[in-house]
């Protein structure tokens, strides 16, 4: 099971990411654009998706990811329950929401490592 631990130690890594606590939820988030959220009970996440793609991911993992709710489905974003993830698929998700709000040299940059 994946935990905000995990998720933290990761995305305080990632050049210009700040953590932030709005509303008793943990944030990360690149300038003003929040590529990772928690739940309050912080039992779920929700990152940064394309749109486009979105619902090929929840259809293939239905237990682990889950659309956002219907004032949330305008934005690049997709739910999941942590307790489903395992660490590298948490990771690899993590750094994908990331690069979606970066420049795409720093991505490179820090990508290719």
């Amino acid at each position: 099971m994946v935990t905000i631990e995990d998720i933290r130690l990761l995305a305080l890594t990632l050049p210009r990411t700040t953590e932030h606590l709005i509303r008793d939820r943990v944030k990360f988030r690149v300038g003003s654009i929040v590529y990772c959220a928690f739940s309050r009970d912080e039992k779920t996440m929700g990152f940064g998706y394309p749109k486009e793609e979105r619902a090929g991911l929840v259809a293939s993992a239905p237990t682990r990811f889950f659309l956002p709710g219907p004032s949330d489905m305008r934005y690049n974003w997709v739910g999941s329950t942590l307790a489903e993830l395992d660490i590298d698929e948490a990771h690899e998700l993590i750094c994908e929401a990331w690069r979606m709000c970066v420049p795409k040299f720093l991505a490179r940059e820090r990508l290719a490592h």
